[in-house]
């Protein structure tokens, strides 16, 4: 009798923000801030985002839920229209002049082997997109802004894409579309991500932090530099 073969698909999850590449949604929203057409809104916004950043550094190291909680009310009063325009701008003048080095050739190496990609990422969503497209991955979840009246309220919906919430949603996805996690392939920088690695059997370090590091030190987790 032959053994029996899992049929089940192995998947590649991947962080993005200092794993994939060297920005953050911080970096994007900045971006923005600073060439916005309208002098009025340039200074507004970069003003406001300067005079936030010791509070989101603090939501930061606190908890992620929080930091996303309060970063992303900045997108209030964005139409649907303007949000995907500036999420393709962003990728094109922030996000792809920043992808590390080494991330094609990890991607690349992990879809010959036959695993599929998926990004999981606290981004936003029309941010994403574009990466996921040039990366050439088969899906991606991102944050989502919630809309009214054509307009982002500034509240993300649920669930939030965030810390330990990465690592729930990595489980949901495996099991609603037959994904073998003890088979599959997680990458992350963050301490925050470690929940995330956690869910499959072969977890990889990217560019870790301090809490990163020493963890995969602790479990024997490759660690990988991508720069």
């Amino acid at each position: 009798m032959e053994p029996h073969s899992d049929t089940r698909r192995t998947a590649a999850f991947y962080d993005v923000d200092g794993t994939l590449i060297r920005t953050n949604v911080v970096h994007a929203y900045a971006y923005y801030a600073i060439n916005s057409p309208a002098m009025g809104d340039k200074i507004g916004k970069t003003a406001g985002l300067l005079a936030s950043l010791p509070l989101y550094w603090i939501a930061d190291k606190f908890d992620r839920r929080v930091f996303n909680e309060a970063f992303y009310k900045n997108y209030a009063g964005f139409t649907e229209d303007r949000l995907v325009l500036i999420g393709e701008e962003i990728f094109e003048k922030v996000i792809k002049p920043n992808i590390f080095k080494g991330a094609h050739s990890l991607v690349d190496r992990s879809k010959r082997q036959g695993h599929d990609q998926i990004l999981v990422t606290g981004a936003l969503d029309v941010i994403t997109k574009p990466l996921a497209d040039f990366l050439g991955c088969k899906d991606f979840v991102a944050n989502r802004l919630e809309i009214k009246d054509g307009k982002a309220t500034g509240r993300l919906l649920k669930p939030m894409i965030a810390g330990a919430n990465k690592a729930l949603w990595v489980r949901r996805y495996a099991e609603e579309h037959g994904y073998d996690l003890d088979r599959s392939f997680a990458y992350a920088d963050s301490g925050s991500d470690i929940p995330l690695l956690s869910v499959v059997g072969n977890p990889c370090a990217i560019n870790p932090d301090f809490k990163m590091r020493t963890t995969a030190r602790a479990y024997d987790w490759p660690v990988l530099n991508l720069d």
